[in-house]
């Protein structure tokens, strides 16, 4: 309850927190919402590039489809992206660092070396090679990203694990013959969660940018999925006439993780103070 007061304080955390469930509701209910949601996949050729009206309020595409539409149902896939790859590179990076922080030896040092090496290259250089190695589509798009975050975690967890590795109580869990498995995972990772959760939620962000690059580069999305980058992507050669077809799928990028970094900032002040924002 403390941590839960002191979140409510941060008037930046809390706007971010607004803005991130917002985008989860509109994901969830995005069908729904959607004011056109076959249209969204079909071409009216009749109406192509029709601005912003009653009846379309973000305007309609290059193939008549409604933009509105298409943004609501974009965000749904979004934040799947984020959340698969996200996932994924805790589930990769977390198990590693716990291994290498905890054991001593050689195993450990390969491990931290190779995560080195991995966070030497930007990770969206590295992304976009895997990208292009794999082939154009969403789903060697989420996997590029997942393989090139999870060095994230490794290195997040191997400090916090070698922090917590000389507690008292490690030492008391050692002493009591409990299992490594036991100590790493029902101990020590519950005590490194916070930074865990701040790097998840900043993350979420960062996917979301980074797959709306690689689906404006042509490979991410193809059509006719819904996505915001490839919508960019798609609207270049009508700029600036048509604006509004670039204008909102970008907005909804810049929001979403506008958010998410809000919302991670928030929480890393709450769980975190020593890596507090001065203010």
């Amino acid at each position: 309850m403390l941590v839960l007061r002191k979140f409510a304080r941060d008037t930046s955390g809390m706007v971010g927190l607004v803005i991130v469930l917002t985008a989860v509701v509109v994901a969830v209910l995005a069908p729904r919402l959607a004011p056109h949601p076959l249209d969204a996949y079909e071409s009216h050729p009749l109406r192509r590039l029709q601005a912003p009206s009653d009846a379309s309020p973000f305007g309609t595409d290059n193939l008549g489809r409604d933009v509105l539409s298409r943004v609501i149902l974009g965000t749904r896939a979004a934040l799947s992206i984020a959340l698969l790859v996200v996932a994924g590179a805790m589930l990769i990076g977390v198990p590693l660092g716990l291994v290498a922080g905890y054991y001593r030896g050689w195993m450990p040092e390969v491990i931290m070396r190779v995560t080195d090496v991995f966070l030497a290259v930007p990770q969206l250089i590295l992304a976009l090679a895997l990208a292009q190695l794999l082939g154009p589509s969403l789903r060697n798009a989420m996997l590029a990203l997942t393989l090139t975050y999870w060095p994230f975690f490794t290195r997040i967890v191997f400090a916090e694990t070698r922090r917590i590795r000389v507690s008292v109580f490690v030492e008391a869990l050692e002493g009591l013959n409990a299992g490594a498995g036991r100590v790493m995972f029902a101990h020590i990772l519950p005590n490194a969660a916070p930074p865990i959760i701040v790097r998840a939620t900043i993350g979420m962000g960062f996917t979301i940018l980074s797959a709306a690059v690689l689906g404006f580069l042509g490979m991410g999305a193809t059509p006719p999925d819904p996505e915001w980058g490839l919508a960019i992507a798609e609207s270049r050669q009508y700029l600036p006439e048509a604006w509004w077809f670039a204008t909102f799928p970008g907005l909804a990028i810049f929001l979403v993780v506008f958010g998410f970094n809000l919302l991670g900032d928030g929480l890393r002040d709450v769980v975190d103070p020593r890596l507090r924002r001065s203010r």
